[in-house]
């Protein structure tokens, strides 16, 4: 399969639709759900789907190291391709890896300003062209409204967009009468979509429970496999 097709059965097709054309220059997106449930393979699957259409991305990870990291990106191009028979997968991976860029920070001590000084330098220095930015490990549960609106203020001046990812611990996240997730109602006004990924008695599932200015909770029919974390259609 050529790569376009691959683009075009992607299962991500319908988390677009479902998002009115994904998420857009200047938004921010958050995906949440309890430790270990596949949240960070969900953002790399949605980062490897960038990087297959052409565009730029960094990945911010809080995590004492990035090698877990390169692995999941690894392993999941490899098993788009396999599932796809992707035709020159090599030369596709290449350019994927050229426009890639992982950035690693302490979670401890790392301002929230430095960070978005470092995506400020890279792109308006020419650096590095970036489309979307991937932050994973991002701490929630202590978030300062005001040094988060940092975030929100290089996305727009930016034209980039921001897909964080929001741990609840060993627990499911609790909810408002809403559906909205109360780890981020420090920060509700700023978040433009937010997904929950909930285990049930046919795997992992994704909802969408924050699309812009609606709120309350929409089956978006979409799971994780239970080998792979790839993003599928519900059977």
């Amino acid at each position: 399969m050529v790569k376009t097709e691959l683009i075009k059965r992607s299962p991500l097709r319908i988390l677009e639709r479902s998002l009115h054309g994904g998420l857009k220059p200047g938004e921010i997106g958050v995906l949440t759900g309890k430790k270990g449930i596949g949240k960070t393979a969900c953002l790399v699957h949605v980062a490897t789907d960038k990087l297959f259409r052409g565009k730029h991305v960094i990945h911010i990870s809080y995590a004492p190291n990035v090698h877990h990291l390169i692995d999941w990106y690894e392993d999941i191009f490899k098993e788009i391709a396999r599932k796809r028979n992707l035709e020159n997968a090599m030369d596709v991976h290449e350019e994927i890896i050229r426009n890639r860029v992982i950035l690693n920070f302490h979670k401890e001590g790392a301002k929230t300003s430095h960070v978005v000084a470092t995506l400020r330098a890279l792109k308006e220095g020419g650096a590095f062209d970036v489309d979307q930015v991937i932050v994973d490990g991002y701490e929630f549960t202590t978030v300062d409204p005001h040094e988060f609106a940092l975030f929100k203020e290089v996305a727009e001046d930016l034209g980039i967009s921001f897909w964080f990812s929001a741990s609840t611990g060993e627990e499911a996240p609790e909810v408002d009468e809403g559906s909205f997730p109360v780890l981020l109602d420090p920060v509700k006004d700023m978040l433009d979509v937010v997904l929950l990924l909930l285990p049930g008695k046919d795997g992992v599932t994704l909802h969408l429970v924050k699309d812009r200015d609606r709120l309350g909770d929409t089956d978006l029919h979409l799971v994780l496999d239970p080998k792979t974390l790839l993003i599928s259609e519900e059977d």
